[in-house]
């Protein structure tokens, strides 16, 4: 199959092999994979009550009723009420947008939001990015004569809240054939329906993949099917024709290549993030929907700065809360739980990840937040902390999210057991495979084999995101040249020349944060090296560069 396939595309083996793994063993699938279409997108009135959120939309503009778009402060909610919110506005004038205050309202549909829908006299909330939980608020809502229509990603309860349409592809009793979307593309799927139904031409829901495309790669979801089209697109629109917020974030970075969608995930997004993390998300929604250039400079430099802002302060709480963790002796746990009332809930997110960093385990970062506490928890790979937060759910007020990402809120006098049972959960559940970060290697690749051609063709496998990782590469036998040195400010970067064989074919390579390692290079052994492959582009000129992920 594989040497077949290298023939059809007149590829590398090694190619034709990472493209089987990915479920590509046709020359059709691969035309498909290298080129996806907006064509293959899936007809929107497949997804269980997609009519019905048509037609409540439909029926709010014919009266002439208001329309409160609501989303969460994160980039998935922002960029999902950027994107519907302006989608309306642009054949409907009577549209507002809502972000709830991370402090003062939470995660989520908030009765606050609910009572300035109702004290403003709008009748129907669309909930972007959130709601499908929210069984007791939309209840309240419809009390005081206030509609939703939510269009969420989590996994709903047991039971589902009494709102006219719940678009969610995670619905139990929904069909429709791609479960993977995040909030913004059930968004853009809610927006491809009214299209639909107008008879509009296709073509007016392109520029709004932009904002599809940061969300996808944000929210960290699978990057295949209808996830890997959009941002695929996406991605062109950025570079093309971004918006003016867009435009405005590329500006201030020094980058001259096209962005890929790691750069979108670790540059766009987290601008947009640090809003609703320092200040409040609808300054993000704000910059998103502005079309004067000018003025979007104005808000960007503002959203730049709460992105210094947002550095220094989760610097510093990962500083307390891995002091934190030897202080109680909790290194040796199966979980990290760590907890100050004074950290700032917005970066919680942030530094739980960085604690995985250190401590390869479920974790999370507790802080204080009003009359509860709340917190945030990130996972190792394979081990599902929904689940887990499932089975603690008796001391828990609150929680939602995914497999490898959730946020809860519980009353203080619960933390303890909350703790202990949470680590019981996971001593019992987690496999002691999943305790040690591993790195898999898609194949083995020798040095000679890398040239302009086999880069460029797998540049093409791009976007690259979970399910369609960038591909890591295993190469033994590996010297280093005698040019390496130690890079950085404190010297915790590798710099290296490498190549294998004696070849006389040599490579850059970058190892960042392997600093460590600088000793046991000066030994001169044959290395072994897991590397992923990127462009270096110094004054001008671009090289390939090997991006080491470990070395033996």
């Amino acid at each position: 199959m594989q040497a077949k396939l290298a023939q059809e595309l007149d590829i590398d083996l090694v190619l034709a092999g990472l493209l089987v793994q990915r479920g590509v063993d046709t020359f059709a699938k691969a035309k498909s994979f290298f080129r996806p279409s907006l064509d293959e997108l899936h007809d929107p009135f497949l997804m269980k009550d997609m009519q019905l959120a048509v037609d409540r939309i439909a029926k709010a503009v014919a009266q002439k009723e208001n329309i409160l778009v609501f989303g969460d402060y994160d980039v998935d909610g922002t960029t999902s009420v950027a994107l519907v919110s302006s989608f309306l506005q642009s054949y409907y004038p009577n549209v507002a947008t809502y972000i709830p205050d991370r402090y003062e309202e939470g995660y989520g549909v908030s009765y606050q939001g609910i009572d300035y829908a109702h004290d403003n006299e709008f009748t129907l909330i669309i909930a972007l990015d959130c709601g499908v939980k929210a069984v007791d608020k939309i209840a309240y809502a419809k009390e005081k004569g206030v509609d939703f229509i939510v269009c969420d990603h989590h996994r709903p309860g047991k039971n589902l809240p009494d709102a006219v349409a719940i678009l969610d592809p995670k619905r139990e009793d929904c069909t429709y054939p791609y479960d993977e979307l995040c909030g913004c593309g059930v968004g853009f799927k809610l927006c491809q329906a009214i299209t639909i139904t107008n008879n509009w031409d296709f073509q007016i829901l392109i520029p709004y993949l932009d904002l599809v495309a940061t969300a996808i790669g944000a929210d960290i979801v699978p990057m295949t099917g209808e996830n890997r089209i959009l941002t695929y697109h996406g991605l062109h629109v950025i570079n093309t024709s971004p918006r003016a917020g867009f435009q405005a974030i590329i500006s201030q970075l020094d980058k001259k290549d096209k962005l890929t969608s790691t750069d979108v995930v670790f540059t766009i997004a987290p601008r947009i993030n640090a809003a609703g993390r320092m200040k409040h998300g609808l300054h993000a929604v704000q910059l998103l929907t502005e079309t004067d250039v000018d003025k979007a400079v104005v808000y960007a430099k503002e959203i730049e700065q709460f992105n210094i802002d947002r550095k220094e302060t989760d610097r510093y709480i990962t500083q307390a809360a891995l002091q934190q963790i030897l202080d109680t002796g909790a290194q040796d746990r199966y979980s990290t739980i760590v907890f100050d009332p004074s950290w700032h809930k917005g970066v919680i997110g942030i530094v739980a990840s960085r604690l995985m960093e250190t401590y390869y385990r479920p974790t999370l970062v507790f802080t204080k937040s009003g009359d509860f506490l709340a917190a945030s928890a990130r996972s190792v790979k394979g081990f599902d902390v929904y689940d887990a937060l499932e089975q603690c759910s008796e001391f828990i007020e609150q929680f939602g999210g995914h497999m490898y990402a959730a946020g809860l809120t519980l009353r203080a006098e619960n933390f303890e057991a909350f703790k202990n049972r949470f680590e019981e959960v996971v001593c019992a559940t987690i496999q002691n495979q999943q305790r040690t970060e591993e790195i898999s290697i898609d194949c083995r690749l020798p040095l000679g084999s890398i040239n302009g051609k086999f880069y460029r063709i797998l540049q093409q496998m791009a976007p690259f995101g979970p399910k369609n990782m960038t591909p890591v590469f295993l190469t033994e036998k590996v010297t280093d040249t005698g040019y390496g040195k130690k890079v950085g400010s404190g010297g915790e970067h590798l710099k290296l020349c490498l190549s294998q064989d004696q070849g006389i074919t040599s490579y850059d390579a970058i190892g960042f944060n392997k600093g460590s390692k600088w000793e046991e290079l000066q030994q001169k052994k044959l290395l072994k090296i897991a590397y992923s492959l990127d462009k270096n582009t110094w004054q001008g000129v671009s090289k390939i560069q090997l991006r080491l992920r470990d070395i033996q």
